[in-house]
């Protein structure tokens, strides 16, 4: 039952009818509970907020199914002004974007001028890291060609690696040497068993062995989970091989395990939400809901008492 949730769910966030019309319903059905606003002025509000409770952040302008030249440009200068919004409020922030977003369906070479107009506005603003979040795996490979072009101009630039991939732990491989900063997850698309684990087990098990393999490779690790048990694995392996934690971060979604993320903080390790802004929010919600029973319960109970 609870897979055919999942299956359902993401099917719903690839269809683009309810996601031209989940533009002009704003933040309906439970949606603010997992997106910080509409606005950049919003999404900073949410992410001084953060800060004051101990907790660093990294904002993503939501977007996807972009597939004109002024949408991708648009989306662009989106990340362009939210890297001026924080680099003027002062906030503790990263960027992080898909670069569908930016136009990679339309051309490669359309991608690239805007990953490089964002880059340079990063540096200028502050040297800001920006992180390609990884997408399905239809985009993975040529995601990876592109970091490691951008890797040679720039050093603010990391990507996602995604446990349940079987490839995972040969593009870790294949850039330990630049020491890359790798945002490390289990994956949240579903993908075929030709190129990915069908079984949670194996994925959990294949996490847990590309977190040890980057953080041993000597690369920054942001290990992205709700999972307690692999928080405690990535505490074991802080002991047993001495790993600093200037090396390492957790990473959680915003609006999930708030108490938990202010808890690793107070631990002293750094802690950094994942925090979603913009009204392109629906093919994001989507995910959310397929990733948990709870996540659906919160927004039938919403929808219901109101």
């Amino acid at each position: 039952m609870e897979q055919a949730m999942k299956d359902f769910f993401l099917f719903l966030s690839k269809n683009k009818a309810l996601n031209a019309a989940a533009k002009k319903w704003g933040l309906r059905f439970g949606a603010g509970r997992f997106v910080s606003g509409v606005t950049i002025a919003e999404a900073i509000a949410a992410v001084r907020k953060l800060n004051q409770q101990g907790l660093v952040c990294t904002l993503d302008h939501l977007g996807e199914f972009v597939f004109s030249l002024e949408e991708a440009n648009e989306s662009a200068d989106y990340c362009i002004k939210t890297l001026e919004a924080i680099h003027q409020s002062g906030v503790d922030c990263n960027l992080s974007l898909k670069m569908t977003s930016l136009g990679l369906d339309i051309s490669r070479e359309l991608c690239m001028t805007n990953m490089r107009r964002i880059l340079d506005s990063a540096k200028k603003n502050g040297n800001i890291f920006v992180r390609i979040d990884m997408e399905d795996y239809a985009h993975n490979h040529v995601t990876m060609e592109i970091l490691n072009e951008l890797l040679e101009e720039y050093e603010n630039v990391g990507t996602v690696i995604q446990a349940y991939l079987y490839k995972a732990s040969d593009d870790i491989d294949s850039l330990k040497d630049k020491k890359v900063n790798f945002r490390l997850v289990k994956g949240a698309y579903k993908e075929s068993p030709e190129v990915a684990y069908p079984n949670k087990a194996d994925v959990d098990e294949n996490y847990k062995k590309i977190i040890k393999q980057h953080l041993l490779n000597g690369g920054y690790a942001a290990v992205a989970t709700h999972d307690d048990n692999i928080i405690a694995y990535v505490k074991q392996l802080e002991k047993e091989y001495n790993i600093p934690r200037t090396q390492f971060e957790f990473q959680m979604l915003y609006g999930i395990r708030t108490q938990s993320q202010i808890d690793l903080a107070r631990e002293g390790y750094k802690m950094r939400v994942y925090v979603p802004y913009g009204n392109d929010w629906y093919g994001y919600f989507m995910r959310r809901l397929a990733e948990s029973p709870a996540n659906v319960k919160f927004v039938l109970k919403g929808m219901f008492t109101k």
